[in-house]
Protein backbone atom coordinates (compact mmCIF):
# COMPACT_ATOMS: atom_id res chain seq x y z
CA UNK A 1 0.00 0.00 0.00
CA UNK A 2 1.73 3.59 -1.29
CA UNK A 3 -0.53 5.89 0.46
CA UNK A 4 -0.86 6.08 4.53
CA UNK A 5 -3.52 3.71 5.49
CA UNK A 6 -6.43 5.99 7.24
CA UNK A 7 -9.08 3.70 7.97
CA UNK A 8 -8.54 2.63 11.52
CA UNK A 9 -10.45 -0.88 10.74
CA UNK A 10 -7.47 -1.14 8.09
CA UNK A 11 -4.50 0.01 10.79
CA UNK A 12 -5.75 -2.09 13.50
CA UNK A 13 -6.68 -5.34 11.86
CA UNK A 14 -2.66 -4.70 10.55
CA UNK A 15 -1.49 -4.16 14.47
CA UNK A 16 -3.91 -6.64 16.18
CA UNK A 17 -2.49 -9.42 14.11
CA UNK A 18 0.98 -8.79 15.86
CA UNK A 19 -0.42 -10.65 19.04
CA UNK A 20 -1.52 -13.29 16.67
CA UNK A 21 1.49 -13.79 15.33
CA UNK A 22 3.29 -13.95 18.15
CA UNK A 23 1.23 -16.22 19.93
CA UNK A 24 1.40 -18.97 17.40
CA UNK A 25 5.10 -18.37 17.44
CA UNK A 26 5.10 -19.36 21.29
CA UNK A 27 3.44 -22.31 20.37
CA UNK A 28 5.62 -23.11 17.66
CA UNK A 29 8.86 -22.80 20.21
CA UNK A 30 6.58 -24.78 22.59
CA UNK A 31 7.13 -27.54 19.57
CA UNK A 32 10.55 -27.12 19.40
CA UNK A 33 11.11 -27.36 22.89
CA UNK A 34 9.39 -30.74 23.23
CA UNK A 35 11.21 -31.60 20.24
CA UNK A 36 14.59 -31.04 22.11
CA UNK A 37 15.34 -27.68 20.90
CA UNK A 38 17.33 -25.59 23.96
CA UNK A 39 15.59 -23.05 26.24
CA UNK A 40 17.70 -20.78 24.57
CA UNK A 41 18.20 -21.10 21.25
CA UNK A 42 14.26 -21.52 21.03
CA UNK A 43 14.01 -18.30 22.65
CA UNK A 44 16.22 -16.93 20.09
CA UNK A 45 14.76 -17.52 17.42
CA UNK A 46 11.65 -16.61 18.20
CA UNK A 47 12.62 -13.37 18.98
CA UNK A 48 13.82 -12.62 15.63
CA UNK A 49 10.91 -14.37 13.79
CA UNK A 50 9.14 -11.87 16.21
CA UNK A 51 11.09 -8.84 15.19
CA UNK A 52 10.83 -9.70 11.34
CA UNK A 53 7.33 -9.67 11.29
CA UNK A 54 7.02 -6.35 13.64
CA UNK A 55 9.44 -3.96 11.55
CA UNK A 56 7.40 -5.24 8.20
CA UNK A 57 3.86 -4.01 9.88
CA UNK A 58 5.37 -1.23 10.86
CA UNK A 59 7.19 0.06 7.78
CA UNK A 60 4.08 -0.20 5.98
CA UNK A 61 2.23 1.15 8.51
CA UNK A 62 4.10 4.51 9.31
CA UNK A 63 2.25 6.73 11.43
CA UNK A 64 3.31 5.68 15.23
CA UNK A 65 3.95 2.81 14.13
CA UNK A 66 6.64 3.42 12.62
CA UNK A 67 7.63 6.40 15.02
CA UNK A 68 7.42 3.32 17.77
CA UNK A 69 9.42 1.47 15.61
CA UNK A 70 12.24 4.21 14.83
CA UNK A 71 12.52 4.65 18.53
CA UNK A 72 12.28 1.13 19.36
CA UNK A 73 15.71 0.61 16.74
CA UNK A 74 18.25 2.17 18.32
CA UNK A 75 18.25 -0.22 20.95
CA UNK A 76 18.67 -2.95 18.56
CA UNK A 77 22.60 -3.10 20.24
CA UNK A 78 21.15 -4.68 23.48
CA UNK A 79 19.62 -8.00 20.84
CA UNK A 80 21.95 -11.40 21.10
CA UNK A 81 24.35 -10.81 17.90
CA UNK A 82 22.66 -13.66 16.00
CA UNK A 83 19.50 -12.17 16.68
CA UNK A 84 20.26 -8.84 16.01
CA UNK A 85 22.06 -9.64 13.07
CA UNK A 86 19.61 -10.74 10.41
CA UNK A 87 17.48 -7.98 10.83
CA UNK A 88 19.56 -5.07 11.20
CA UNK A 89 19.05 -4.23 7.77
CA UNK A 90 15.50 -3.71 8.58
CA UNK A 91 15.89 -1.79 11.61
CA UNK A 92 18.25 0.69 9.79
CA UNK A 93 15.78 0.54 6.56
CA UNK A 94 13.29 1.27 8.65
CA UNK A 95 14.65 4.41 10.40
CA UNK A 96 15.17 6.23 7.10
CA UNK A 97 12.55 4.85 4.87
CA UNK A 98 9.20 4.07 4.10
CA UNK A 99 6.83 3.29 1.50
CA UNK A 100 5.59 7.45 -0.09
CA UNK A 101 2.47 8.55 -1.04
CA UNK A 102 1.14 9.03 -4.12
CA UNK A 103 2.36 12.37 -6.16
CA UNK A 104 -1.15 13.92 -6.03
CA UNK A 105 -1.53 13.47 -2.60
CA UNK A 106 1.58 15.50 -2.24
CA UNK A 107 0.38 17.93 -4.44
CA UNK A 108 -2.82 18.52 -2.91
CA UNK A 109 -1.42 19.01 0.66
CA UNK A 110 1.51 21.85 -1.13
CA UNK A 111 -1.78 23.23 -2.66
CA UNK A 112 -3.67 23.62 0.36
CA UNK A 113 -0.70 25.14 2.03
CA UNK A 114 1.19 27.29 -0.09
CA UNK A 115 -1.78 28.06 -2.64
CA UNK A 116 -2.84 27.48 -6.15
CA UNK A 117 0.30 28.83 -7.85
CA UNK A 118 2.87 26.77 -5.05
CA UNK A 119 5.10 25.64 -8.18
CA UNK A 120 5.71 29.54 -8.82
CA UNK A 121 7.58 29.16 -4.77
CA UNK A 122 10.35 26.53 -6.72
CA UNK A 123 12.64 26.85 -9.17
CA UNK A 124 12.58 22.59 -9.42
CA UNK A 125 10.49 20.06 -6.88
CA UNK A 126 11.19 16.48 -7.16
CA UNK A 127 7.92 14.25 -7.20
CA UNK A 128 10.00 11.54 -6.02
CA UNK A 129 10.67 11.77 -2.49
CA UNK A 130 14.47 11.95 -0.91
CA UNK A 131 13.09 9.95 2.17
CA UNK A 132 10.44 9.32 4.01
CA UNK A 133 9.23 9.40 8.24
CA UNK A 134 6.66 8.47 10.52
CA UNK A 135 4.14 11.52 9.85
CA UNK A 136 5.60 13.22 6.59
CA UNK A 137 8.16 13.21 4.02
CA UNK A 138 10.71 14.92 2.43
CA UNK A 139 10.86 16.01 -1.26
CA UNK A 140 14.59 17.62 -2.48
CA UNK A 141 13.86 20.87 -4.24
CA UNK A 142 14.91 24.48 -5.22
CA UNK A 143 13.95 27.42 -3.67
CA UNK A 144 12.83 30.55 -5.97
CA UNK A 145 15.96 32.30 -4.75
CA UNK A 146 18.14 29.39 -5.87
CA UNK A 147 18.52 27.85 -3.04
CA UNK A 148 18.23 23.83 -2.76
CA UNK A 149 15.83 23.04 0.03
CA UNK A 150 14.18 20.28 1.62
CA UNK A 151 10.29 20.64 1.35
CA UNK A 152 8.73 18.36 4.62
CA UNK A 153 5.08 17.39 3.83
CA UNK A 154 2.51 15.65 6.30
CA UNK A 155 0.59 12.45 5.17
CA UNK A 156 -2.97 13.84 5.37
CA UNK A 157 -4.25 12.06 8.49
CA UNK A 158 -1.22 11.58 10.14
CA UNK A 159 -2.72 12.65 13.47
CA UNK A 160 -5.33 10.00 13.81
CA UNK A 161 -2.89 7.50 12.62
CA UNK A 162 -0.48 8.39 15.42
CA UNK A 163 -2.75 8.01 18.16
CA UNK A 164 -4.97 4.94 16.73
CA UNK A 165 -1.49 3.20 16.68
CA UNK A 166 0.14 3.91 20.00
CA UNK A 167 -3.19 3.72 21.47
CA UNK A 168 -3.40 -0.25 19.79
CA UNK A 169 0.51 -0.89 20.36
CA UNK A 170 0.31 0.30 24.05
CA UNK A 171 -2.67 -2.58 24.27
CA UNK A 172 -0.03 -5.54 23.69
CA UNK A 173 3.17 -3.52 24.85
CA UNK A 174 3.98 -6.92 27.24
CA UNK A 175 4.63 -8.57 24.20
CA UNK A 176 6.66 -6.60 23.12
CA UNK A 177 9.29 -6.48 25.89
CA UNK A 178 11.26 -9.03 24.66
CA UNK A 179 12.34 -7.41 21.79
CA UNK A 180 14.67 -5.28 24.22
CA UNK A 181 15.45 -6.81 27.55
CA UNK A 182 15.73 -4.48 30.01
CA UNK A 183 13.49 -2.07 28.84
CA UNK A 184 9.66 -1.49 29.91
CA UNK A 185 7.90 -0.65 26.87
CA UNK A 186 4.53 0.66 27.87
CA UNK A 187 6.40 3.86 29.46
CA UNK A 188 7.92 4.37 25.38
CA UNK A 189 4.22 4.54 24.33
CA UNK A 190 2.53 6.50 26.42
CA UNK A 191 5.33 9.45 26.38
CA UNK A 192 5.32 9.24 22.66
CA UNK A 193 1.50 9.13 22.85
CA UNK A 194 1.65 12.35 24.85
CA UNK A 195 3.88 14.08 22.37
CA UNK A 196 1.57 13.70 19.06
CA UNK A 197 0.37 17.26 19.22
CA UNK A 198 3.16 18.78 19.44
CA UNK A 199 5.32 16.86 16.36
CA UNK A 200 2.28 17.34 14.13
CA UNK A 201 2.44 21.51 14.94
CA UNK A 202 5.30 22.52 12.01
CA UNK A 203 5.15 25.97 13.96
CA UNK A 204 7.10 24.40 17.06
CA UNK A 205 9.48 22.42 14.90
CA UNK A 206 9.99 25.61 12.81
CA UNK A 207 10.90 27.44 15.53
CA UNK A 208 13.16 25.00 17.49
CA UNK A 209 14.81 24.22 14.43
CA UNK A 210 15.22 28.16 13.80
CA UNK A 211 16.89 28.50 17.28
CA UNK A 212 19.08 25.60 16.68
CA UNK A 213 19.96 27.01 13.49
CA UNK A 214 20.78 30.67 14.97
CA UNK A 215 22.82 29.13 17.65
CA UNK A 216 25.02 26.56 15.76
CA UNK A 217 25.02 28.85 12.79
CA UNK A 218 29.20 29.56 12.91
CA UNK A 219 29.94 26.27 15.11
CA UNK A 220 32.71 24.27 13.74
CA UNK A 221 31.70 20.63 14.68
CA UNK A 222 27.78 21.18 14.16
CA UNK A 223 25.45 21.84 11.57
CA UNK A 224 21.59 23.17 11.69
CA UNK A 225 19.94 23.79 8.14
CA UNK A 226 18.15 27.18 8.68
CA UNK A 227 14.40 27.23 8.20
CA UNK A 228 13.04 28.89 4.95
CA UNK A 229 9.61 28.83 4.68
CA UNK A 230 6.04 26.63 7.07
CA UNK A 231 2.65 26.49 5.99
CA UNK A 232 0.51 24.18 8.26
CA UNK A 233 1.44 20.53 6.47
CA UNK A 234 4.51 21.62 4.98
CA UNK A 235 8.11 22.75 6.56
CA UNK A 236 11.10 24.13 4.17
CA UNK A 237 14.42 24.09 5.12
CA UNK A 238 17.74 24.04 3.32
CA UNK A 239 18.94 20.84 2.03
CA UNK A 240 22.09 19.28 4.00
CA UNK A 241 24.10 16.60 2.10
CA UNK A 242 26.47 14.33 4.05
CA UNK A 243 26.59 10.67 4.72
CA UNK A 244 23.72 9.25 6.48
CA UNK A 245 25.09 7.95 10.14
CA UNK A 246 22.92 5.14 9.24
CA UNK A 247 25.77 4.10 6.72
CA UNK A 248 29.02 5.17 9.02
CA UNK A 249 26.90 2.50 11.21
CA UNK A 250 27.63 -0.07 8.68
CA UNK A 251 30.70 1.17 6.72
CA UNK A 252 32.29 3.86 8.13
CA UNK A 253 35.65 3.85 9.21
CA UNK A 254 37.07 3.77 12.48
CA UNK A 255 38.05 6.68 12.98
CA UNK A 256 34.61 8.03 11.61
CA UNK A 257 32.70 6.25 13.76
CA UNK A 258 34.95 7.77 16.29
CA UNK A 259 34.30 11.25 15.36
CA UNK A 260 30.68 10.97 14.79
CA UNK A 261 30.17 9.48 18.13
CA UNK A 262 32.02 12.37 19.55
CA UNK A 263 29.76 14.83 17.90
CA UNK A 264 26.56 13.47 18.62
CA UNK A 265 27.64 13.37 22.33
CA UNK A 266 28.55 16.76 21.84
CA UNK A 267 25.31 17.73 20.27
CA UNK A 268 23.00 16.27 23.00
CA UNK A 269 24.91 17.72 25.84
CA UNK A 270 25.66 21.14 24.45
CA UNK A 271 22.29 21.79 23.06
CA UNK A 272 20.44 22.21 26.00
CA UNK A 273 23.12 24.55 27.63
CA UNK A 274 22.86 26.37 24.21
CA UNK A 275 19.61 26.44 23.55
CA UNK A 276 17.17 25.48 26.20
CA UNK A 277 16.02 22.63 24.39
CA UNK A 278 16.69 19.35 23.49
CA UNK A 279 16.65 17.39 20.66
CA UNK A 280 14.76 14.28 21.65
CA UNK A 281 15.02 12.02 18.84
CA UNK A 282 17.98 10.66 18.46
CA UNK A 283 18.09 7.90 15.94
CA UNK A 284 20.34 7.61 13.18
CA UNK A 285 17.96 9.04 10.26
CA UNK A 286 18.42 12.25 11.97
CA UNK A 287 21.70 12.94 11.68
CA UNK A 288 24.49 13.31 8.83
CA UNK A 289 28.10 13.25 8.82
CA UNK A 290 29.66 16.24 6.50
CA UNK A 291 33.04 15.83 5.12
CA UNK A 292 35.22 19.49 5.82
CA UNK A 293 36.52 21.86 3.16
CA UNK A 294 40.01 20.54 3.82
CA UNK A 295 40.20 17.23 2.47
CA UNK A 296 43.29 16.59 4.03
CA UNK A 297 42.38 17.32 7.45
CA UNK A 298 40.36 13.88 7.45
CA UNK A 299 37.61 12.80 9.96
CA UNK A 300 38.56 15.27 12.46
CA UNK A 301 37.19 18.12 10.80
CA UNK A 302 34.41 16.28 9.40
CA UNK A 303 31.21 18.01 11.13
CA UNK A 304 27.53 16.72 12.17
CA UNK A 305 24.39 17.93 10.90
CA UNK A 306 21.05 17.38 12.50
CA UNK A 307 17.69 16.78 11.01
CA UNK A 308 14.10 16.64 12.97
CA UNK A 309 13.61 19.06 15.87
CA UNK A 310 9.56 17.46 15.85
CA UNK A 311 10.28 16.23 19.19
CA UNK A 312 12.55 18.19 21.34
CA UNK A 313 12.65 19.01 25.42
CA UNK A 314 11.72 22.19 26.87
CA UNK A 315 14.39 23.14 29.69
CA UNK A 316 15.35 26.82 30.07
CA UNK A 317 18.00 26.20 32.53
CA UNK A 318 19.66 23.36 30.52
CA UNK A 319 19.74 19.81 31.66
CA UNK A 320 18.74 20.06 35.46
CA UNK A 321 21.99 20.13 37.81
CA UNK A 322 20.88 17.13 39.97
CA UNK A 323 21.47 15.02 37.13
CA UNK A 324 25.32 16.40 37.01
CA UNK A 325 26.09 16.13 40.63
CA UNK A 326 24.30 12.78 41.01
CA UNK A 327 26.75 11.60 38.17
CA UNK A 328 29.72 13.45 39.61
CA UNK A 329 29.12 11.78 43.25
CA UNK A 330 28.46 8.47 41.21
CA UNK A 331 31.80 8.22 39.57
CA UNK A 332 33.79 9.34 42.96
CA UNK A 333 31.78 6.35 44.51
CA UNK A 334 29.53 8.29 47.24
CA UNK A 335 26.51 6.25 47.49
CA UNK A 336 25.11 7.51 50.41
CA UNK A 337 24.87 11.11 48.78
CA UNK A 338 23.93 10.26 45.60
CA UNK A 339 21.47 7.60 47.34
CA UNK A 340 19.99 10.96 49.44
CA UNK A 341 20.23 13.30 46.12
CA UNK A 342 17.72 10.95 44.48
CA UNK A 343 15.05 10.06 46.91
CA UNK A 344 15.07 13.77 47.03
CA UNK A 345 13.97 13.82 43.55
CA UNK A 346 11.22 11.45 43.27
CA UNK A 347 13.37 8.46 41.92
CA UNK A 348 12.94 6.70 44.97
CA UNK A 349 9.30 6.76 46.58
CA UNK A 350 9.22 7.60 50.62
CA UNK A 351 7.61 4.18 51.13
CA UNK A 352 10.89 2.37 49.46
CA UNK A 353 13.97 1.70 51.15
CA UNK A 354 16.94 0.81 49.14
CA UNK A 355 20.35 0.18 49.70
CA UNK A 356 22.95 2.81 48.58
CA UNK A 357 25.23 0.52 46.99
CA UNK A 358 23.08 -1.44 45.18
CA UNK A 359 21.91 1.44 43.64
CA UNK A 360 24.86 2.70 42.38
CA UNK A 361 25.66 -0.46 40.93
CA UNK A 362 22.50 -0.46 38.67
CA UNK A 363 23.80 2.76 37.81
CA UNK A 364 26.84 1.33 35.90
CA UNK A 365 26.17 1.79 32.19
CA UNK A 366 25.91 5.11 32.88
CA UNK A 367 29.11 5.81 35.54
CA UNK A 368 31.41 3.66 33.59
CA UNK A 369 31.25 5.83 30.13
CA UNK A 370 31.57 9.04 32.77
CA UNK A 371 34.54 7.73 34.82
CA UNK A 372 37.15 6.61 31.57
CA UNK A 373 38.99 9.24 30.07
CA UNK A 374 37.84 7.58 26.89
CA UNK A 375 34.94 4.55 26.67
CA UNK A 376 34.72 2.23 23.80
CA UNK A 377 30.71 2.07 23.54
CA UNK A 378 29.70 -1.58 21.56
CA UNK A 379 26.91 -3.80 21.15
CA UNK A 380 29.08 -6.17 23.35
CA UNK A 381 29.13 -4.13 26.09
CA UNK A 382 25.41 -2.78 25.73
CA UNK A 383 24.57 -6.55 25.61
CA UNK A 384 25.75 -7.09 28.97
CA UNK A 385 24.44 -3.82 30.74
CA UNK A 386 20.97 -5.06 29.16
CA UNK A 387 21.01 -9.23 30.57
CA UNK A 388 22.23 -7.81 33.88
CA UNK A 389 19.22 -5.45 34.47
CA UNK A 390 16.40 -7.57 32.44
CA UNK A 391 17.44 -11.10 34.27
CA UNK A 392 14.51 -11.11 36.77
CA UNK A 393 16.36 -13.37 38.72
CA UNK A 394 19.29 -10.37 39.04
CA UNK A 395 19.14 -7.86 42.20
CA UNK A 396 19.90 -5.50 38.98
CA UNK A 397 16.52 -6.19 38.06
CA UNK A 398 14.36 -6.86 41.25
CA UNK A 399 16.34 -3.25 42.26
CA UNK A 400 15.00 -1.37 38.99
CA UNK A 401 11.46 -2.59 39.66
CA UNK A 402 10.89 -0.32 42.45
CA UNK A 403 12.89 2.98 41.47
CA UNK A 404 10.46 5.59 40.19
CA UNK A 405 10.90 7.89 37.17
CA UNK A 406 9.65 11.10 37.75
CA UNK A 407 7.74 12.58 34.60
CA UNK A 408 10.61 15.69 34.28
CA UNK A 409 12.89 13.40 33.72
CA UNK A 410 10.98 10.84 31.52
CA UNK A 411 12.44 12.32 28.14
CA UNK A 412 16.16 12.73 29.21
CA UNK A 413 15.64 8.85 30.75
CA UNK A 414 15.15 8.15 26.93
CA UNK A 415 17.30 10.88 25.08
CA UNK A 416 20.20 8.94 27.11
CA UNK A 417 19.21 5.62 26.84
CA UNK A 418 18.55 6.30 23.05
CA UNK A 419 22.14 7.88 22.48
CA UNK A 420 24.20 5.04 24.52
CA UNK A 421 22.02 2.67 21.59
CA UNK A 422 23.11 5.04 19.06
CA UNK A 423 27.04 5.04 20.20
CA UNK A 424 27.28 1.26 20.88
CA UNK A 425 26.00 0.72 16.96
CA UNK A 426 28.70 3.16 16.13
CA UNK A 427 30.98 1.33 17.94
CA UNK A 428 32.83 4.24 18.72
CA UNK A 429 35.13 5.49 21.10
CA UNK A 430 34.07 8.72 22.75
CA UNK A 431 35.90 11.33 25.07
CA UNK A 432 32.57 11.47 27.05
CA UNK A 433 34.15 12.64 30.06
CA UNK A 434 35.07 15.46 28.43
CA UNK A 435 31.78 16.77 27.20
CA UNK A 436 30.16 16.37 29.90
CA UNK A 437 32.63 18.51 32.23
CA UNK A 438 32.01 20.82 29.29
CA UNK A 439 28.47 21.13 29.33
CA UNK A 440 26.74 19.37 32.21
CA UNK A 441 25.78 21.48 34.85
CA UNK A 442 26.96 19.89 38.76
CA UNK A 443 29.51 17.36 37.00
CA UNK A 444 32.49 19.54 37.68
CA UNK A 445 33.38 19.83 40.82
CA UNK A 446 32.20 23.72 42.20
CA UNK A 447 35.04 26.19 42.46
CA UNK A 448 35.65 26.96 46.02
CA UNK A 449 36.06 30.62 45.32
Amino acid sequence: MSDLPRKAVTRTAKLAALPLGFAGRATWGLGKRIGGRSAELVARELQQRTAEQLFKVLGELKGGAMKFGQALSVFESALPEEVAGPYRAALTKLQDAAPPMPTRTVHAVLEEGLGAEWRELFLEFEDKPAAAASIGQVHRAVWHDGREVAVKVQYPGAGEALLSDLTQLSRFARLLGPLVPGMDIKPLIAEMRDRVSEELDYALEAEAQRIHAEEFADDPDVVVPAVVHRAEQILVTEWMDGVPLAEVIADGTEAQRDRAGQLLARFLFSGPARTGLLHADPHPGNFRLLPGADEDEGPEGWRLGVLDFGTVDRLPGGLPETIGTCLRMAVTGEAETVYELLCAEGFVKESVALDPDAVLEYLLPIIEPAEAEAFAFSRGWMRTQAARIADPRSPAHQLGKRLNLPPSYLLIHRVTLSTIGVLCQLNATVRLRDELAEWLPGFEEPDPA
